[in-house]
């Protein structure tokens, strides 16, 4: 027997995203998002949920344009400042020691420490509430040139992105259950 938590956000897994985007006055600035992820193949497309009255909210109505940095565990300090401070108060590569880079497909920064970087041109955006959902057309995706990528893909493992729980704390990735599209095969006879 199930018993009802009524209606709320939880869901597992949710990522740790640091969104990058220029303010008003040009400079450089990161937010932590747990809400977003990949919404569409044809174009590829990304989307993230942002209140209105978040500083990133109007850098990327501003810009068009958003970047998704997947940070790695070693950035987890980093992922939970970002998140507790605003960038209109705040410069939050100086206090993490993160290094901003701009992108040379749109026009927001990224973080350079962090291992996988997509680049989003701002597709549309549906206001659902409390939040404003923003789809980004991919225009590239980065990854840090010792990952493996000739399989097509990426080891999830070597690029240790971080994990958050509804809960209020930050996880590691786990260990693999078995292959996509193969261990479901046995429930075919």
């Amino acid at each position: 027997m199930k018993k009802s938590l009524g209606a709320r956000t939880l869901s597992f897994p949710l990522p740790a995203f640091l969104v990058g985007s220029y303010d008003e006055e040009g400079r450089a600035n990161l937010m932590t998002a747990a809400w977003g992820g990949i919404v569409c193949s044809e174009p590829p497309c990304l989307a993230v949920a942002i209140r209105p009255s978040r500083w990133t909210f109007s850098a990327i109505v501003k810009n068009k344009a958003f970047t998704v940095s997947i940070p790695n565990s070693r950035l987890a300090a980093a992922v939970d400042y970002v998140g507790m401070f605003s960038g209109k108060d705040h410069d939050k590569f100086a206090r993490t020691g993160l290094t901003p880079v701009k992108s040379d497909l749109v026009n927001a920064p990224y973080v350079d420490e962090s291992p996988l970087i997509i680049e989003c041109q701002l597709h549309n955006s549906l206001e659902l509430g409390s939040h404003t959902l923003f789809v980004g057309c991919i225009a590239d995706v980065k990854a840090e040139a010792d990952l493996d990528f000739s399989r097509g893909s990426l080891d999830i493992n070597e690029v240790d992105p971080i994990i958050y729980n509804s809960g209020g704390d930050y996880h590691k990735v786990g260990a693999s259950l078995g292959k996509a599209y193969s261990i479901g095969m046995a429930l075919k006879a």
